[in-house]
């Protein structure tokens, strides 16, 4: 059964106490037993500093199933936190307003690491960071490790993780299903820099802009030693291809854009603004075609969230860090306690009531939890603790 840290618990019950709206959820049948042990909260408004100016539809979420999807994808933009996205003087409108009045805000969703390598390797493996991912591993070294600590976590430093610690990616291949990172600008299928060597992706250049650390594929050698990693870690611009038809679209499309694209630099080396604007006009062109796509609407859910916030968020640290602490390896640098700091989240599925936010505390290590769930796999990492996309997220049904 899915458990929260005391912190956890202690702050959302807080929160439910002062909030002058709640929802009243009824409690849930048997057979939801994974779901119903975590406690989902869909609010009629988020807070009222950041609030977004879309209109929002006040619905009372019953406990149903938890609907079966079976297309998931992933898109991670760069180093915003939530009020700087979602306030109303957001550069992201389409972001803001469009894609949440088209399904739900998550007000509460947290990075769980700064830098930005630590929260997609996160997303992936349920694996704490380390001081050399938190570092975005300029070097990018073999994982050295000196043990194993519950939850599965791989005690030591380094980058590129032996083939014992598994993956999301490995365990949807163990099982048949299908998975792809749709990586922009990178070029060459399963592109990572030389083995122990300094990473030449750490910077932009005109015309290459692909981040390593920011495609956590990369850092396992049961992928990049297997010989099949160039068919599973692309270009991006095999998606528009793959999106054609239900059986060519994968079970789990993560994809990553530029350096540009994901709002992390601004101004980019090519020219444009960068930042929030430039995202925002990139989610405009990629976001139809996903959610037009015959597996999106068959059966699909589409996550849009930020790596990490370009501040930290230490009242929220137990929504943030699942119970993490500092982590097995290694202490958050400078200021930062534990977390990367509120961002929040979008979701977009046929199965998510348009227009509603969702208060609900949930991070990287829950939107693994969500994915493993969905696939029927085991809990890896962090994610064992955490929790997982439930009945306060789903509630149109099909």
């Amino acid at each position: 059964m899915l458990t929260c840290s005391r912190l956890t618990c202690s702050r959302l019950t807080r929160s439910r106490l002062t909030r002058s709206r709640r929802w009243k959820i009824t409690a849930p049948i048997a057979a939801l037993a994974l779901a119903a042990s975590t406690v989902g909260v869909a609010a009629a408004s988020g807070p009222a500093s950041a609030a977004p100016t879309a209109p929002r539809k006040t619905v009372v979420k019953k406990a149903v199933a938890n609907p079966a999807v079976k297309h998931v994808f992933v898109v991670n933009l760069e180093n915003k936190g939530y009020d700087t996205t979602f306030g109303p003087g957001s550069a992201a409108p389409y972001l803001s307003k469009t894609l949440t009045a088209q399904g739900q805000l998550l007000t509460q969703y947290y990075g769980t690491a700064h830098n930005s390598l630590p929260n997609y390797i996160a997303q992936v493996s349920g694996q704490g960071p380390n001081a050399q991912t938190q570092g975005d591993c300029q070097n990018y070294s073999d994982f050295v490790q000196t043990g194993t600590v519950a939850p599965q976590q791989a005690v030591g430093n380094g980058c590129v993780y032996p083939s014992s610690v598994s993956n999301v990616a490995n365990q949807l291949e163990a099982k048949g299903l299908s998975w792809k990172g749709y990586m922009e600008d990178m070029g060459t299928p399963c592109r990572h820099p030389q083995l122990n060597a300094a990473d030449d992706t750490q910077k932009a250049k005109v015309g290459d802009q692909y981040a390593a650390r920011h495609n956590p594929f990369v850092y396992f050698h049961s992928i990049i030693d297997s010989p099949t990693c160039a068919q599973h870690d692309v270009d991006l611009s095999q998606l528009s291809t793959d999106l054609g038809s239900v059986a060519t679209t994968p079970n789990l499309s993560y994809i990553t854009p530029n350096l540009c694209n994901d709002g992390h630099d601004s101004p980019c080396v090519d020219g444009r603004p960068g930042g929030l604007a430039t995202a925002d006009e990139w989610l405009k062109t990629w976001v139809p075609k996903i959610t037009a796509s015959p597996a999106f609407q068959q059966d699909g859910l589409l996550v849009v969230t930020f790596d990490e916030a370009d501040t930290n968020d230490p009242q929220h640290g137990a929504d943030a860090c699942c119970g993490e602490g500092p982590g097995p390896n290694a202490a958050l640098p400078g200021i930062y306690g534990p977390g990367g700091g509120r961002t929040g989240a979008v979701l977009l599925s046929p199965f998510i009531t348009p227009g509603t936010l969702n208060d609900t505390g949930y991070n990287h290590y829950g939107l693994l939890r969500t994915l493993e769930d969905a696939f029927g796999l085991s809990p890896l990492g962090y994610a064992q603790n955490a929790r997982g996309f439930g009945y306060d997220v789903y509630g149109a049904g099909k």
